[in-house]
């Protein structure tokens, strides 16, 4: 690492180099100017890291090179040198952000350690500003990929409240759409990114446990706290916790987790005082949650709490724009990281990949490119390398097939699909029953929209009375 590099600004010539003599010895580079044109000018060309500014100046006064200082660039340090003993300046200075002023005439061993401790200050603020940058390329919202009118919206809200003093966010969608990561995101552009991101999955531990993981506990407070323990509500004072599958949190936890939200204040487990803290709670389901608290599993007071700012992730099969951008995304990382030259996917692969419903979303498309790369024996990837189902070219629309729809698509003869897509549709030789069909198609339709007849008709390209008059039909309903 370089020298540091002091600005002195001075109209006083006997000032400028005595300061210079003294902070040259510390092995810092400084430079002197008498102006606060001069200064402004030469922290236009190289920003020093520390800047030792007169207030009384010919010309434009430290005051406003201050102002000018920190608009070029807020990080820099500036300790102000001041004749006068005038407290309302040193205060508005101080507003501005100077980092501490010192009075004429001064000792220069105080100012050295004012200086080097100004320095130490920068340093640390700019190893921050690195980590914080480095975890952005890691972490950040570029990292969720897909054109799709339906992500941009999601990335949208997730931004705003990313910049936001919101401290309660939900997080809904089905698995292996990627929640972590926006929640990930939502953190790491955040102003609460230099504090910690901590995350818990709420199936993981028993409820004790996890009241234990998230609460901390005292000595004593159970047979094996033989030390007290930091939660990670402690833990993450300042950041965020992030509740994964928080619908599978036991009511008495959810009681307290409420408790948490509403005051900022928890006792560990076996406490007797209350413990507050700064979080942002990101809580995560796939699970209905208006479900749950009308079937009495799930308390409706956390809920609406929970429910401030909801993120709804769409599934992949609902953006199928998105469907060819993340699969050559994974494809570059994957064969980056494994060090193979695969370069794409054949145009028949792709047409499946569109065609397929992904039940496991985007996790299921990743973990499908990584199998291929990895069993591949060609740079090309093509139908022989991809698992079954994504490889069957028939009858993917719903991405989920049982019993009877796989008689449908059972090996016998092959009629090609009107349409011109390339699909062959093979039925058995002994023909098919067409209501069952029908029944089958319509069912899956509403497995995959969780039971939500309206998404269920969208599946099927149908109005919700059309559906709801088949259901009856089959007897569905």
């Amino acid at each position: 690492m370089g020298k540091s590099r002091i600005l002195v600004v001075d109209d006083e010539r006997m000032i400028r180099w005595s300061i210079q003599q003294a902070l040259s010895k510390d092995g810092l580079s400084v430079a002197a100017v008498e102006t606060g044109e001069e200064a402004i000018a030469q922290a236009t060309d190289e920003m020093p890291d520390l800047v030792l500014l007169d207030i009384t100046l010919p010309g434009i006064d430290g005051i406003e090179v201050l102002r000018r200082l920190k608009a070029l660039e807020p990080s820099v340090s500036v300790v102000m040198v001041t004749a006068i003993e005038d407290v309302k300046v040193a205060v508005e200075a101080m507003r501005l952000g100077a980092y501490d002023y010192v009075s004429k005439p001064f000792d220069l061993d105080r100012l050295k350690v004012i200086v080097h401790n100004a320095l130490d200050r920068h340093e640390l603020r700019q190893e921050v500003e690195f980590h914080r940058k480095e975890s952005i390329k890691k972490y950040g919202f570029h990292r969720v990929i897909g054109p799709s009118r339906k992500l941009k919206d999601v990335l949208e809200i997730a931004r705003k409240v990313s910049m936001s003093e919101a401290t309660t966010v939900l997080i809904q969608g089905e698995s292996g759409t990627g929640k972590d990561l926006i929640a990930q995101a939502i953190h790491y552009e955040s102003s609460r990114a230099p504090r910690p991101f901590m995350a818990i999955n709420c199936t993981a531990l028993p409820a004790e446990l996890l009241e234990s993981e998230l609460m901390g506990h005292e000595k004593g407070a159970f047979t094996d706290a033989k030390a007290g323990k930091k939660g990670l509500f402690e833990i993450a004072d300042g950041g965020t916790i992030f509740l994964d599958e928080i619908g599978d949190m036991q009511p008495g936890l959810q009681a307290k987790l409420l408790r948490f939200i509403e005051n900022k204040a928890f006792r560990r487990v076996g406490g007797h005082r209350d413990i507050t803290v700064d979080v942002r709670i990101v809580a995560a389901t796939n699970r209905n949650l208006v479900e749950l608290v009308q079937r009495g599993m799930f308390r409706e007071d956390l809920y609406f709490r929970l429910n401030v700012i909801p993120i709804f992730i769409p599934p992949l099969r609902e953006r199928t724009e998105d469907i060819l951008p993340l699969a050559d995304h994974f494809l570059a990382e994957i064969s980056r990281d494994f060090k193979r030259s695969v370069r794409s996917f054949n145009e028949t692969v792709r047409m499946r990949m569109v065609s397929y419903g992904w039940p496991g979303n985007v996790r299921e498309l990743k973990n499908m490119t990584e199998r291929a790369i990895i069993l591949g024996i060609r740079d090309v990837i093509d139908e022989d390398d991809l698992p079954l189902p994504v490889s069957e070219p028939a009858l993917q629309t719903l991405g989920r097939s049982n019993g009877s729809v796989e008689g449908v698509v059972a090996p016998a003869g092959t009629v090609d699909a009107p349409d011109g897509s390339g699909y062959r549709f093979r039925l058995p030789e002994e023909g098919v029953d067409l209501e069952s069909v029908e029944r089958d198609f319509i069912q899956q339709a509403i497995d995959f929209a969780g039971g939500n007849q309206t998404k269920a008709a969208e599946l099927l390209t149908v109005t919700r009375d059309a559906l709801r008059y088949r259901m009856k039909k089959f007897g569905l309903i």
